[in-house]
């Protein structure tokens, strides 16, 4: 792919191209955002004094450009050098910075299928991305972002290059035939840097997205759902690459500060379309950056506080046989998770199954608070009940404590 894209990069005169980005560019642009961090107050270029440069990640990897994201936001100046940076990855699910993953997605189907879940650090809602979604990031000076001009700028390359039209909705969506959604988007703002990322469906497989987007109940707040189209149902000749070759063009053809056409005369003045190899050796710091996207504590560890309440009828054959019962007997499990960790739990147990002989509430709650909301708690559970068994050669939950751990099962790992 990268070799067809310089095929027609370089054919065009109407685009300076850079190759790839040199180490030592990446450097001193590094250095100069931290002389610029140290002044109190920056002087800004005028509009004919900013070149722009298009960033192509030579990476799939989530984590990997979500960190190359992140060195950029914190090391590079853009006072006198704006950036778009274009991506692309393997299937994923990628949660807003303040967002609750169990809410937001199928955790257990992406386990299940090795589908990655990220948290990124801007805020807005959840999106799911594989090699049919194509992602863009904007970087400029805080004082010069705007989301407005960015979106703009994608609307005019989708008219001019493919002739889809498209407007802009009260949440900043892109939205095509009136109420298909095709690009959401998201920001985070510094002292001195802001970035505005956004997606861009092309060819997602749908099904996957839906499949991993499922909701469970929680009293959270959730993503504001919407019906999602790809751009090539509406024009099946576009693919990521050609179109990320014309946000490029029109990006580097349209001036810094406001949405005029410069043309080719503009391209020509650019720093143009320059691959960048997500690595330590090119981005010092890179791999530490990666790591903390990774953890468990970053993914899962950073949810806000959220309670999960589940009912299940107890079966009849469950139930103490020489009793009737006039209400059907549940048993209801109750839980406070914070930090992605249980906090609080309460088990209530309903007569019929006390009767019938389940007892050892309260060492199954003991053993449960503190474990990682996954399937740490579901053995911490069965080890509890295993463990107040008097007999010490006992090995299996009996039908009850089967249940239990059944019911306990559904409420951690299905939606």
């Amino acid at each position: 792919m990268a070799q067809a894209m310089v095929k027609r990069i370089v054919s065009s005169s109407a685009c300076t191209f850079a190759g790839l980005a040199q180490k030592t560019y990446i450097r001193n642009v590094a250095a100069s955002s931290k002389v610029a961090a140290s002044k109190k107050e920056r002087v800004l270029p005028t509009e004919g004094e900013i070149t722009k440069s298009v960033f192509m990640s030579q990476s799939t990897d989530i984590y990997t450009n979500l960190a190359l994201e992140d060195w950029l936001y914190k090391n590079m100046d853009f006072t006198n050098h704006h950036v778009m940076m274009v991506w692309r990855n393997e299937p994923c699910v990628v949660i807003g910075r303040h967002q609750n993953p169990w809410l937001e997605a199928n955790v257990p189907l992406l386990s299940e299928k090795e589908i990655a879940l990220a948290r990124r650090n801007s805020g807005g809602g959840t999106v799911y991305h594989d090699r049919g979604n194509l992602n863009i990031t904007f970087f400029a000076p805080r004082e010069r972002y705007d989301r407005n001009y960015n979106l703009k700028l994608i609307k005019r390359a989708l008219f001019r290059s493919f002739g889809i039209k498209s407007t802009i909705n009260e949440r900043q969506d892109l939205i095509v035939r009136d109420k298909y959604k095709v690009s959401g988007t998201a920001a985070k703002l510094g002292r001195l840097t802001g970035y505005h990322h956004c997606t861009l469906l092309v060819n997602a497989n749908k099904a996957d997205l839906s499949k991993a987007l499922a909701k469970r109940e929680t009293k959270a707040t959730a993503s504001t759902r919407s019906e999602v189209a790809n751009l090539k149902d509406l024009d099946n000749r576009i693919t990521v690459e050609n179109l990320q070759t014309a946000l490029g063009y029109e990006y580097l053809r349209t001036p810094a500060l406001h949405l005029d056409d410069g043309g080719q005369s503009l391209i020509a003045k650019q720093r143009g379309f320059q691959f960048v190899n997500p690595t330590d050796d090119w981005f010092p710091g890179l791999a530490e950056l990666k790591n903390d996207l990774v953890s468990w504590d970053w993914c899962f560890g950073r949810t806000p506080m959220f309670t999960v309440s589940r009912s299940f009828p107890v079966p009849i054959g469950l139930l103490a046989p020489s009793k009737v019962y006039s209400a059907t007997q549940e048993l209801v499990i109750n839980m406070t998770v914070e930090k992605g960790l249980i906090n609080d739990v309460t088990l209530s147990i309903p007569p019929g199954l006390i009767e019938s002989g389940f007892h050892g509430e309260a060492s199954v709650i003991t053993h449960l608070k503190g474990k990682r909301f996954t399937s740490e708690a579901l053995n911490a559970l069965q080890d509890a009940m295993l463990t107040r068994h008097h007999v010490s050669d006992v090995k299996e939950l009996d039908d009850k404590e089967q249940f239990v751990a059944k019911c306990f099962d559904q409420v951690v790992n299905t939606m």
